[in-house]
C-alpha cells in the first residue's frame, strides 16, 4: 500500500471495503428479484418493506436508477482502493515474496491478484447469496 500506512489500517481496509462491496453488489441483485415480486410476496420484514417502499413507490420508481448508479461508482471507488491495498510491488534489490522468479513476481507486480479478489470475494460470493436468498438480503439491516 502507500509508504506510511500502517498494516493494521490496511486490514481494516480491506475487510471493510470488500464487505462495503459485497453488499452493494448483493443489494443489486436482490433489487432486481424483488422487483418482479408482488407486495404480499416481498413478506413482512419492516426492513424489507421500508426498503422496497423507498426504492420503487417512491419519486414513481425513480429511486432505484439513481441507488444503481451511486453503488457503481461507489464499487468502483471500492475496487481501486482495495486493489492498491492488496498490491505488493518490489523495489530494485528486494528480495521477491516467497522466493518467486521473477518472471512470477513481475506479474504479482501488476495487481492482478487483486482484480481475482475483490471479483470472486467481494462481487460473486454476495450476488450468488443474494441471488438465491433476496428477502432475506433485504430483511437484514
Amino acid at each position: 500500500m502507500w509508504e506510511g500506512v500502517p498494516v493494521v489500517v490496511s486490514l481494516i481496509l480491506f475487510f471493510g471495503l470488500m464487505s462495503v462491496v459485497g453488499m452493494l453488489e448483493g443489494m443489486q441483485i436482490a433489487f432486481f428479484y424483488v422487483a418482479k415480486l408482488s407486495e404480499e410476496e416481498r413478506g413482512s420484514n419492516s426492513w424489507a418493506n421500508r426498503t422496497c417502499n423507498l426504492l420503487y413507490n417512491k419519486r414513481n420508481g425513480l429511486n432505484l436508477p439513481g441507488f444503481m448508479i451511486g453503488r457503481q461508482l461507489c464499487v468502483v471507488s471500492c475496487f481501486f482502493i482495495v486493489a492498491r491495498v492488496v498490491t505488493h510491488s518490489l523495489e530494485e534489490g528486494e528480495t521477491n515474496v516467497l522466493g518467486l522468479p521473477d518472471v512470477v513476481q513481475n506479474f504479482l507486480n501488476l495487481g492482478f491478484q487483486g482484480a481475482l479478489i475483490t471479483t470472486i470475494l467481494a462481487s460473486i460470493t454476495w450476488q450468488l447469496v443474494a441471488g438465491a436468498f433476496p428477502i432475506a438480503f433485504l430483511s437484514t439491516p
